[in-house]
This record gives structure tokens, C-alpha cells and sequence, in this order.
């Protein structure tokens, strides 16, 4: 009997365990004004997500037989040839696109610091949601100096914090 219940405990847990695993965690993906998994219905902007959405899979399929340094060298390709006349603010597009030129030959926390010294700051002002926008103006500014996983839990403690 007490084998029994073992079994039964050890599968319950397995399985409870295999459940826990599959949810996303904190940025990864799926949240509120993303299109994640949810797609675009879950999306801030619902009306240029289908339009996100086809560009990036018009790059994943551009660079789809490629891997490590040379798939990452594709998407960036890719990410210049974007036609920003059709982006929803297209001066900051061709500011990105010029940035991430100029930011080429550096990868990782290296790459995200170079573009964040080329960019200039968000107009928050013109911005769907001012007061959020400029609270992602602060965390990134307050979190500038961090990289990788300190740099999220950085963001994370900024953006939502612990009540």
C-alpha cells in the first residue's frame, strides 16, 4: 500500500512538475502589449502587428539554412533592408536602421550598448501611453550599465515592482 502511494505521489509531482515548466516566465515572451503567444489580439498596436509579424517571418525564411555567426549576420542584413515608410513612426525606423549600420560588427551586450548610445532619446510625448513610455525611458537608462541576465532582473525590478 505505502509502494502504492509513492507511485502515485512521485507521477502526481512529475506531472504538476511538466506543467510548471511549459509557462512562460517573466521575459519571455507573451505579455501585455506583446505579440507572443497570444498573437496580435493580445498586441498593444493590433493594427501594425500582422505587419511585424510578416516581416519577421520574411526574415526567418531569408535566413532559415544558416546558423550560429553567419544566421546572425543574415538577420541583421534582413533588418537594414526594412522598408520604414511603412513603420508607424518612420524617422525613429531610419534612426534604428542607421544605429545598427553603424553597430554591425559588434554582437551581444556590446551591440545593445552601441545602440543605445546612437539613438536619441524617445520623444514620450508623442507616444501612445506617455507615462509608460516614459517609465521605459528610465529603466533603460537605469539598467544601462548592466548586461545579460542582471540587465533583465534590472529591467524587471524597474518596469514591476515587488509590492
Amino acid at each position: 500500500m505505502k509502494s502504492l502511494f509513492a507511485i502515485t505521489s512521485a507521477v502526481l509531482v512529475a506531472l504538476l512538475h511538466t506543467a510548471a515548466m511549459a509557462q512562460p516566465g517573466p521575459g519571455m515572451g507573451g505579455g501585455p502589449g506583446m505579440a507572443g503567444r497570444g498573437g496580435c489580439a493580445q498586441a498593444g498596436d493590433t493594427g501594425l502587428c500582422p505587419a511585424r509579424q510578416q516581416v519577421h517571418q520574411k526574415m526567418m525564411a531569408a535566413c532559415q539554412d544558416k546558423r550560429g555567426p553567419e544566421r546572425r549576420q543574415c538577420m541583421h542584413q534582413q533588418a537594414l533592408q526594412v522598408d520604414c515608410s511603412q513603420a508607424r513612426n518612420p524617422q525613429q525606423c531610419d534612426l534604428r536602421k542607421q544605429a545598427a549600420a553603424a553597430c554591425q560588427d559588434q554582437v551581444g551586450p556590446a551591440f545593445r550598448n552601441c545602440m543605445q548610445e546612437r539613438m536619441p532619446p524617445v520623444d514620450c510625448s508623442q507616444a501612445v501611453d506617455p507615462a509608460r513610455c516614459a517609465q521605459h525611458q528610465k529603466a533603460r537608462e537605469l539598467c544601462r550599465d548592466k548586461s545579460g541576465a542582471e540587465h533583465r532582473q534590472c529591467l524587471r525590478d524597474v518596469l514591476a515592482p515587488a509590492k
